[in-house]
């Protein structure tokens, strides 16, 4: 989940986040035997949630946006999930998996009698399947619009030689064995399978439902029957419909689930973009629940009988410094001059939830890797001006872009933000231009395509692994930083990808943590602002949803009344 998304554990080795490949089989019961403890409670009943916005559409493999996200993990599933409350990863439709000594070979044995919501089966040829589709992605397909979460982690497709891929080939060896080959070692493998970006659909709904028949005219970009009216995963929900007269998605239990069968009979996302009119909403009984509450608000749901719940710190939120533009912000002491002339101290405290911190880094402590000795640089105005004048940089102006219609975890109130850093910022003499645009009306592709001088995003992580974070934001030198632009930014990204072919886990988070030292200290392509844990909230009679750090909240356990 993300600069745009809703979104990325742990270890590369045999133990791979676990404690080897025993344990991951022993995982798979204690799935099991959990998803027996939650089957206690009514059965029946629609929880109808609050979505803050439409889904892109109900294939998540060309997803980037959290409401597509929160939808398809109720009906898809993944060879691998995480640990519900954590970035943990756990068995899924895989059992377990091995790898190869040299972490490019990786067996998969998966769980058996899983069928698809059409009633074809799941097995090792399916997994190919799906692979091979995401490899051999064609025209708009392949663009970072649409693929963005396999551009990110797996690099290029079939016919990009020019653009290696991570992924090489996958075998079925046998129905419940697959056998994934990559072209390099990688920490993120198998976790990343776990992101929604990677679940399983169903081959014969993709062939029959045109899946990859992505059409894109300038712009605009038309998505085929799979994504709009056929998603088929293998999910405790299926889907049912979209009625976008009424801003309403609509999904119901699948009957024939594998493992424990959802307890509610459907599950209703009601698009509601306004924060207050969700909360209006929730208090009318309108709704069951909504996500992102104002952090001002907790405290009011709470005394009003309301469950607020709150997850784990596991984002960031950060300045962005584009380099494309204004040459003078290529001078690392100007963009220290920007971090130093921030309150973050005091935008936390005026700003954020009551848990929050400031970032150091552009990492949670949550995340391996996470160098605990770097402490955030003081509020310093007079050094910020200082800085400046030793810049030539005294008259500088930039422009400054905000979002509106957005509510994000690591940015609950976009306006607000940005009239704390935009108040610091005037105080150490820098003049601001600033714009502010609708998250989905033209913020994201502005900054995309290079247009502000500064802009504030964050990222929700897809899991626990360094790359997810540093290696996301860094990792290619065309990134919304343009650090393309300075001498340093094909090293930092050739670093970030030697930390991530290392297969020794102890030197792997050691490269990390002296990676993370050198980018706020010497690189500084942007400033990290704040760590910040966002909740959601439902009527007491809503049970047995579990807060997520990736925003993860299944509502197959999920009880009402």
């Amino acid at each position: 989940m993300a600069h745009s998304r809703t979104a990325r554990r742990r270890r590369w080795t045999a133990a791979i986040g676990l404690t080897g490949v025993a344990a991951l089989a022993l995982s798979a019961c204690v799935q099991s035997n959990r998803g027996e403890e939650s089957g206690s409670g009514k059965v029946g009943g629609t929880l109808t949630f609050g979505a803050a916005g439409a889904p892109k559409g109900f294939d998540p493999f060309y997803a980037t946006d959290g409401e597509t996200f929160r939808v398809s993990r109720q009906m898809y599933e993944g060879l691998v999930g995480f640990k519900p409350g954590t970035a943990e990863v756990e068995a899924a439709l895989a059992t377990k998996w091995e790898p190869s000594t040299d972490g490019r070979t990786w067996t998969f044995t998966l769980k058996e009698n899983v069928k698809f919501h059409d009633g074809t089966p799941f097995n090792a040829e399916a997994v190919c399947f799906n692979f091979n589709r995401w490899f051999n992605q064609k025209g708009a397909g392949q663009s970072e619009a649409v693929s963005q979460y396999w551009l990110d982690n797996f690099g290029g497709f079939a016919d990009t030689p020019d653009k290696p891929s991570l992924f090489k080939s996958c075998a079925a060896k046998d129905p419940k064995t697959a056998v994934v080959e990559l072209t390099k070692a990688t920490s993120q493998f198998p976790s990343v399978l776990g992101f929604p970006s990677f679940s399983m659909s169903s081959p014969e709904a993709l062939k029959k439902y045109e899946a990859d028949n992505v059409v894109q005219v300038g712009e605009s970009i038309t998505y085929p029957p799979y994504a709009n009216e056929h998603p088929t995963g293998t999910g405790p929900f299926k889907f049912s419909k979209f009625d976008k007269a009424n801003n309403v998605v609509e999904i119901v239990r699948n009957e024939d689930y594998h493992g424990t069968k959802a307890k509610l009979d459907k599950v209703v996302f009601r698009i509601i973009p306004d924060e207050t009119a969700r909360k209006q909403a929730l208090k009318a009984g309108d709704i069951d629940g909504y996500d992102l509450p104002n952090a001002a608000d907790w405290a009011g749901l709470k005394s009003d009988g309301f469950d607020v719940k709150v997850r784990p710190a596991f984002n960031v939120l950060y300045l962005g410094i584009n380099q494309l533009n204004n040459p003078k912000l290529q001078d690392l002491r100007v963009r220290q001059a920007l971090m130093y002339a921030i309150n973050r101290e005091q935008l936390v405290k005026s700003q954020l939830p009551e848990g929050a911190t400031v970032a150091s880094q552009f990492m949670p402590p949550l995340v391996d890797g996470y160098d605990d000795k770097l402490t955030p640089v003081k509020f310093d105005t007079e050094r910020a001006k200082s800085l400046l004048a030793e810049a030539g940089a005294s008259d500088l102006t930039l422009k400054f872009y905000w979002p509106t219609e957005v509510t994000r975890p690591y940015m609950p109130s976009p306006k607000d933000l940005y009239g704390a850093i935009a108040g610091d910022l005037e105080k150490a003499g820098i003049k601001l231009e600033p714009t502010s645009k609708p998250w989905n009306g033209g913020y994201l592709t502005d900054v995309d395509q290079g247009v502000p001088d500064l802009f504030m995003l964050g990222w929700t992580g897809d899991n626990g692994t360094p790359q997810n974070w540093i290696g996301t934001f860094f990792g290619r030198t065309d990134n919304r930083f343009n650090t393309g632009k300075s001498p340093w930014g094909k090293e930092l990204a050739d670093k970030l990808a030697a930390a991530n072919a290392e297969p020794d886990e102890v030197k792997r988070s050691a490269l990390y943590k002296e990676l993370n030292k050198k980018i706020v200290e010497e690189y500084l392509p942007a400033v990290p602002i704040s760590h910040s844990p966002p909740a959601l909230v439902f009527k007491k009679e809503i049970q047995g949803v579990t807060p997520s750090p990736l925003t993860d909240e299944r509502f197959g356990s999920a009880t009402k009344g």
